[in-house]
């Protein structure tokens, strides 16, 4: 079906691309050796978005463990701060956060 709606041109702002996770992780306060589970839905060269049953406070340091669904892509460690936390209308959270570093296994 054809419309007459003109075509809107979209240049992307972010200087990373996000890529779709849909996978499982794990994360943790820093200031605490109590894991959550999680799901990362998305996952950029700068950041991360993921869905928590738990608010974490932006400006909190948090370390995450994505769990990938195959064996091609290697799972992640890294360290975030918290940029939003946000309640979905499911009674989820949605977790986004700044990567400051990438740990190595």
């Amino acid at each position: 079906m054809k419309t007459n709606a003109p075509e809107i041109e979209y240049k992307e702002k972010r200087p990373f691309v996000r890529m779709n996770a849909n996978c499982r992780m794990t994360f943790r306060r820093a200031d605490t050796s109590c894991e959550h589970a999680g799901v990362c839905l998305n996952i950029s060269g700068s950041g991360v978005l993921f869905q928590a049953d738990q608010p974490v406070e932006p400006g909190k340091a948090v370390e995450i463990h994505t769990i990938p669904n195959n064996r091609i892509t290697p799972p992640l460690i890294a360290f975030i701060e918290v940029v939003r936390c946000s309640l979905t209308d499911d009674d989820h959270y949605l977790i986004a956060g700044a990567i400051k570093g990438i740990k190595s296994e």
